[in-house]
């Protein structure tokens, strides 16, 4: 009886072992979240790259020179308007633009002395 018994246990351990030995689970991955911010690279209608990036500014051409264009800081005001101090390494002169991100993709953006443009988000 006891025999019988043992191999009664055996036989259930054996199919509960059984159950237990899937395949591991695969881990989802996170999809990259949507960018908040100004933070990023920037791109504007002439070809050039802006990068924000902890409240330092760099603006370079793409035409495979990389060359600095500009440079500065930023901040983001409670209102919203992120406001640039920036530094033309063209014209050797500071201003101050003031930016709204109108979408998660478009900064619209106007320079102290009144020019607009308009950057948009590269991905």
């Amino acid at each position: 009886m006891k025999f019988r018994t043992l191999l009664v246990l055996l036989g259930a351990s054996a199919g509960l072992a059984a159950c237990n030995t899937s395949s591991p689970r695969p881990v989802p991955v996170a999809a990259n979240p949507a960018p908040s911010g100004v933070e990023g690279t920037w791109t504007d209608p002439n070809g050039l790259n802006s990068t924000f990036s902890a409240g330092q500014f760099v603006t370079r051409t793409t035409d495979g020179t990389n060359t600095q264009m500009a440079s500065g800081t930023y901040t983001t005001g409670p209102n919203g308007v992120i406001q640039i101090n920036l530094y033309s390494n063209v014209k050797r002169t500071s201003s101050l633009v003031n930016c709204a991100l109108v979408a998660q993709s478009q900064l619209n953006c106007t320079s102290d002395a009144g020019s607009q443009f308009t950057l948009t988000r590269r991905m």
